[in-house]
C-alpha cells in the first residue's frame, strides 16, 4: 500500500508539472516566432513616397496573387494602368475587380500571357504593340518554383527557366520599342538573393537533367545576368533596367515543397518572412521613385541599393547568357534588337 501510495503522489504531481513545462515550451516558441515575425516587419524596407503614377502605363506579369498582386495594386492606387500579364485570366480578372474596388481607379486591364510559352509571349507582345501607344514600366514579375517533379514547357526547355529567364528575355525584346518610344521608361526584374544557392550552366541552356528546385535558385542569377547587360545595351536610350531581391515571402510559391518538408517550412514562413505586401515594396520604388529615372544596371534590396556576387556581376558571363538565350527563344530577323 506504501508504494501505490506513493506512486499515486508522484503521478499526481509530476505529470501536470510536466504538462506545465510543455505548455510553457510550446508558448515560448510560439513568442519566439512571433518576435521575429515583429522584427522582419518593422526592420524591412518601406518605400513611403507617395510618387504620382496618374498618365503612365504599366505590365506586371504574374499579378493573381503574392507581391505581383500587392505590386499591382500599389500602382493602380498611385493612378498607373495597370495591365496585369497573367497566365490564369479567370483568376486575374477576379483580383483585378478587388485592385479596382479597393483603389477606385478603373485604368486595371487582364491581358493572357503565359511566360513559358514562346507564342503566348509573341501574342501578348503584339496585342500590346496594336493596344498601347506607351509603356513605361515593364515589371518582370512572374516566378514559377518547382522542387523535385521535372517538366518541359510547350517549346520544349526546362520549365523553371523558361518561365523565369527565357519568357521575360523574349518579352523584353518584343516590347523595346515600345519602351524607348515611352522613355524615359523602365524594366523592373524581380530576382533574389537565392541566386547565391546556384550558378547558371552556360554549357547548358536547357537543362531538363537537373532538379528544379537547383534551377529555380540559378534562374535568380539569370535575372541579375539579364538586367545588367541589358542595362549596359541600353545605355542612351533613356530606358533603365533593375533588379532586386523582394525579401523572403509568404506566397503561394512554396505550395509545391512536398510534405512533411512543407511542416518545417511553414513554421519557417510564419516566423521569418515577410507579407506579400511588405515583399513589394522594393519593386515598387523601383517602378515609381523619380530620384532612380536614371539610375540602371543595380541590385536593390529593402529599398536599398545592394551588392551582388563576382559571378552575378560578370560582363563575360552576362554576354554569353544573353547570346545563348538568342538562340533559345529563336529571335526572328523581323523581331527588335537590343
Amino acid at each position: 500500500m506504501i508504494v501505490e501510495t506513493s506512486k499515486a503522489w508522484y503521478l499526481l504531481w509530476v505529470f501536470p508539472f510536466l504538462i506545465i513545462i510543455g505548455l510553457l515550451a510550446v508558448l515560448s516558441f510560439i513568442g519566439f516566432l512571433f518576435a521575429l515575425r515583429m522584427y522582419a516587419q518593422y526592420t524591412c524596407g518601406v518605400y513611403r513616397e507617395k510618387t504620382n503614377m496618374d498618365g503612365k502605363t504599366v505590365i506586371v506579369t504574374g499579378c493573381t496573387s503574392g507581391i505581383g498582386k500587392e505590386t499591382a495594386k500599389e500602382l493602380a492606387k498611385r493612378g498607373a494602368k495597370v495591365i496585369m500579364a497573367c497566365r490564369s485570366v479567370d483568376a486575374a480578372e477576379k483580383i483585378k475587380d478587388d485592385i479596382i474596388n479597393s483603389t477606385k481607379n478603373p485604368k486595371v486591364f487582364v491581358k493572357k500571357l503565359d511566360l513559358s510559352s514562346f507564342s503566348s509571349i509573341r501574342t501578348f507582345a503584339e496585342d500590346i504593340k496594336k493596344t498601347e501607344d506607351k509603356l513605361d514600366v515593364l515589371v518582370h514579375n512572374a516566378g514559377y518554383a518547382e522542387t523535385f517533379r521535372k517538366k518541359k514547357s510547350v517549346d520544349d526547355i526546362e520549365l523553371t527557366m523558361a518561365t523565369n529567364h527565357y519568357g521575360p528575355f523574349l518579352l523584353t525584346h518584343l516590347l523595346i520599342d515600345l519602351l524607348k518610344k515611352s522613355a524615359p521608361s523602365r524594366v523592373v526584374v524581380v530576382a533574389s538573393s537565392l541566386y547565391r544557392l546556384a550558378s547558371v550552366d552556360l554549357e547548358n541552356p536547357n537543362p531538363v537533367d537537373k532538379l528544379p528546385a537547383y534551377l529555380y535558385y540559378a534562374s535568380k542569377e539569370a535575372n541579375i545576368l539579364f538586367t545588367k547587360e541589358l542595362a549596359r545595351r541600353l545605355e542612351g536610350t533613356g530606358v533603365t533596367a533593375n533588379c532586386l531581391h523582394p525579401g523572403l515571402i509568404d506566397t503561394g510559391i512554396w505550395r509545391s515543397v512536398p510534405f512533411p518538408l512543407s511542416w518545417g517550412m511553414f513554421l519557417i514562413i510564419k516566423g521569418f518572412f515577410k507579407t506579400a505586401r511588405q515583399g513589394c515594396q522594393t519593386t515598387v520604388m523601383l517602378a515609381v521613385d523619380e530620384k532612380l529615372e536614371k539610375v540602371t544596371g543595380k541590385y536593390f534590396s529593402d529599398c536599398g541599393e545592394s551588392t551582388v556576387s563576382s559571378a552575378a556581376s560578370d560582363a563575360g558571363r552576362a554576354k554569353k547568357l544573353w547570346e545563348i538565350s538568342e538562340t533559345v527563344v529563336k529571335l526572328e530577323e523581323t523581331d527588335p534588337k537590343i
